[in-house]
């Protein structure tokens, strides 16, 4: 699982010379958020050489991982999955099979750029009645039961001490980066610009992520964009 598409580029054709190195037969499974295009490119190499291999983006965070709940998103060959599949439940809960290799990656760049929009959805919401006067705890508990429910707002609440063990409550520190999420949001635009697609909610997070990183925040977790509102 690497940071991004020129690094899983770099250890399985470049540098790394993976593809060069590994046993004939091994099953590869990359995790890392990366391009689909790159996954696609990587995935064709390594059949060339005779390698089956997929891509397997995950969801679920630092907490998923230890608890062994994370979704895994797969591309590649369904018969490869099966293969993979013992491996992926040993750390995952939900294993999906998305389509042909880099699918796995469209179906990540799809979830995070959702799950970046509501996160900040959630945090202008809650910063908006705090600023009324309202307790956010109790804010929290009434949209957890209406309409405007989440998984951000349910499950990883941004604001600090209304959850306990989520990121916000110990300063945003551990979790998903900003940085990382800014990242995948521009790998959801590159895809967005190739297919041809309208994603105004996505630039729109994207930009306020990068605007969150560059004012210092790149390492704290991607909940501390409520700081945008407070």
């Amino acid at each position: 699982m690497l940071p991004s598409s020129p690094h899983v580029e770099d250890v399985y054709l470049g540098k790394g010379r993976l593809l060069e190195s590994a046993r004939a037969g091994t099953l590869l499974i990359d995790c890392s958020t990366i391009a689909s295009e790159a996954a696609a490119k990587v995935s064709k190499a390594a059949a060339v050489r005779g390698f089956t291999m997929i891509d397997a983006p995950v969801s679920g965070g630092t907490a998923g991982a230890a608890g062994a709940t994370l979704t895994f998103m797969v591309g590649g060959d369904e018969a490869a999955l099966e293969l993979a599949r013992p491996v992926l439940s040993a750390m995952g809960k939900n294993i999906f099979h998305a389509g042909a290799a880099g699918m796995g990656q469209v179906a990540k760049a799809c979830n995070n750029m959702l799950l970046a929009i509501h996160m900040v959805g959630t945090a202008e919401a809650l910063a908006l009645g705090v600023k009324c006067g309202m307790d956010p705890a109790k804010l929290s508990e009434i949209m957890g039961k209406s309409s405007g429910n989440n998984w951000s707002l349910e499950k990883y609440n941004p604001w600090p001490g209304v959850q306990p063990n989520v990121p916000a409550s110990r300063d945003y520190a551990g979790g998903f980066g900003v940085d990382l999420m800014a990242k995948d949001l521009g790998l959801a635009m590159e895809a967005a610009l190739a297919s041809g697609a309208s994603t105004p909610l996505g630039t729109l997070a994207r930009s306020l992520y990068r605007m969150h990183s560059t004012a210092g925040n790149g390492r704290l977790d991607f909940s501390s964009i409520v700081k945008m509102f407070q």
